[in-house]
């Protein structure tokens, strides 16, 4: 994972669905992935995982996405799912959606 933490097959999910991005145009982006460290998860990742579980009230999948994210010392995680700005440990929950169509500049 990258510092944003990432994950190919949710990017294309939601670029195809959410931002009806042509099927062919997501799949070049993700040609680009395997450029992104890679974070394993091994057994013993599930245990801390169903614990950030239960303690956060997430899904099981991302308690997993979590432990991944803090396995590859990733500072922020880019989701819709979670609620922006929630921190878990030392890692900041960011929308990558949150900022479309609004101007930058001050």
């Amino acid at each position: 994972m990258s510092a944003g933490g990432f994950c190919p097959c949710r990017f294309s999910a939601i670029a195809t669905r959410k931002l009806a991005m042509p099927g062919d145009d997501a799949r070049r982006r993700v040609v680009f992935y395997p450029r992104f460290d890679v974070v394993a998860l091994t057994p013993a990742d599930l245990l801390p995982a169903i614990d950030l579980h239960r303690l956060h009230r997430l899904s099981i999948w991302d308690g997993l996405l979590i432990r991944a994210a803090l396995n590859g010392a990733c500072a922020k995680l880019h989701t819709e799912d979670m609620q922006p700005g929630y921190i878990v440990d030392r890692l900041t929950f960011v929308n990558p959606f949150d900022d479309l169509g609004r101007d930058p500049r001050p």
